[in-house]
């Protein structure tokens, strides 16, 4: 039976720990559209409490804990698989790992730190739901607290993304701590801009848009200032952009800045993201640059509910880098095929029963040989590091270290500081689908399309055991060679592995 159009599905949310400010938004399904029904916003200012040593000053990690208390409040009864958690620059910058883990514990829900190009789709996301498709190319801008974001698609798919290290936080901090608003420290933030947009400005340029949008709070305030202001009838124009810096060169300081449309909490990072703003019109040639209301959290949901619906962006991103690198797909499959029958086998005992276990083992059978392009020898490594250093599409940074670890770990030296180097959470499971994905890999060392015998498994321990059928070994030889050169390894791993 299926459900009327007008029903309402179980509630999603997304969270995004932004260097400026959180947010929260909840929406749930209807008519198979989202619907808007909370959210919630804290001006935390992430990015301002980062030390010289990239660690978070007590009082804004205070604050930052306060709100992510009240968050996990609203978010108290939310199935693990219905909110979706990113921190973006200021956490990606951060080396406090103490920090998350209490920000994790505070909020009841893992937070994945994600890289500035998978930041950029989900904005992407987010601002092409929330326009009228007219079948034309865009430029979408998006100003945080610590990054920049620029990315160019049409429609729903992105031609062309990039991810820059400055923000309306970074950026006022470096060139208007004090408040002051001089001619000088203008020209110092929109050069400092100019340098970051310097390397992207040209293929921006030769790819074109026919319309240029903006996201995120800087720029919507922006927005709104010219438009109170009667400087601007729609958007930001070139035009309102000047008379905006007239207003605030004219006061002279930020305490003096008196403008409609202007709030409190954003008054401190007006002038880094005005200076950006201007940089960039000027770069790419922006004469006027109309507001969308949906930015990276609605992308959030978008993805998420992607997610849920089994339209998972993940399986695109890996399918698109087995095709990249002429991945062998037919003996990816065989290797699956294995390392699934042994975790059905070991799911419960070695608690590896969620789905996603079984996602995580799929994907590492997909791109575990993605080295070879490069070379045979030491292909295992090559591999790790084009899965943990390209773009993949909807991983997170630790999500790509997972896979990255899986794909190291299919062969020779257990990789024990790969694995020590996850969260203490994911070590084990990891520990486990390793072994795992290195014993489907060994037993499909022949590449041959003929059927793996049933093999019965029991676990004592840390002690694994392998039940061949009677003489199937002595009839495969290199096989068992294989095994008793693959207990040496298992052995420095910590596990034992006994085999008949």
């Amino acid at each position: 039976m299926t459900a009327p159009d007008n029903a309402i599905d179980s509630p999603i949310a997304a969270v995004e720990l932004g260097s400026n400010s959180f947010h929260m938004i909840v929406a749930h399904q209807q008519g198979g559209q989202l619907r808007v029904v909370d959210r919630l916003r804290d001006p935390i200012r992430l990015a301002a409490g980062l030390d010289r040593s990239n660690r978070f000053d007590p009082e804004v990690r205070k604050r930052a804990l306060e709100c992510l208390q009240r968050f996990g409040q609203r978010l108290r009864d939310f199935a693990p698989h219905s909110v979706r958690v990113v921190g973006t620059n200021t956490l990606r910058r951060a080396r406090d790992p103490e920090f998350l883990d209490e920000a994790q514990q505070a909020l009841g829900h893992p937070i994945e730190v994600i890289a500035g190009v998978e930041e950029a789709r989900l904005i992407y996301l987010g601002v092409a739901h929330s326009l009228a498709d007219d079948g034309g190319r865009r430029l979408v801008m998006d100003i945080g607290g610590g990054s920049t974001e620029l990315i160019i698609g049409e429609g729903f798919r992105t031609l062309r993304l990039d991810s820059l290290y400055i923000g309306c936080v970074n950026l006022s901090e470096r060139f208007f701590a004090n408040g002051k608003l001089g001619k000088g420290n203008f020209q110092a933030a929109e050069l400092a801009a100019g340098v970051e947009l310097e390397p992207i400005q040209e293929r921006f340029r030769q790819l074109g848009w026919q319309a240029a949008v903006g996201a995120s709070g800087t720029i919507r305030t922006v927005r709104e200032i010219l438009v109170e202001q009667g400087w601007s009838e729609q958007g930001i124009t070139l035009q309102g952009l000047r008379k905006l810096h007239k207003a605030m060169l004219d006061a002279g300081h930020i305490d003096k800045l008196k403008l409609k449309g202007l709030p409190d909490d954003r008054r401190p990072v007006l002038p880094g993201g005005v200076a950006i703003l201007n940089a960039t019109f000027n770069a790419l040639g922006i004469e006027r640059m109309l507001i969308a209301q949906g930015a990276l959290r609605e992308g959030l949901l978008y993805d998420l509910l992607g997610r849920i619906q089994h339209d998972d962006v993940r399986e695109a991103a890996v399918r698109a880098m087995c095709s990249r690198y002429q991945v062998d797909m037919q003996h990816a499959a065989r290797v699956e095929g294995v390392a699934q029958q042994l975790l059905e086998q070991l799911a419960t005992v070695w608690n590896l029963s969620h789905p996603m276990q079984h996602t995580w083992l799929h994907w590492a059978a997909c791109l575990h040989e993605v080295g070879l392009v490069i070379a045979h020898s030491q292909y295992h490594k090559h591999g790790a590091y084009l899965v943990q250093y390209s773009d993949l599409a909807g991983f997170s940074v630790r999500d790509q270290s997972l896979l990255a670890m899986l794909v190291r770990g299919h062969r020779r030296k257990f990789p024990r500081d790969e694995l020590t180097a996850l969260p203490k959470s994911l070590q084990e499971p990891a520990r486990r689908l390793t072994v795992l994905l290195r014993l489907a890999v060994l037993l499909r060392r022949d590449r041959a399309d003929v059927p793996v015998p049933e093999i019965k498994t029991k676990v004592e321990g840390n002690q694994l055991k392998l039940k061949f059928p009677e003489g199937w070994l002595d009839a495969h030889p290199l096989t068992s060679a294989d095994l008793a050169e693959e207990q040496k390894y298992l052995e420095a791993a910590g596990m034992t592995l006994v085999f008949g």
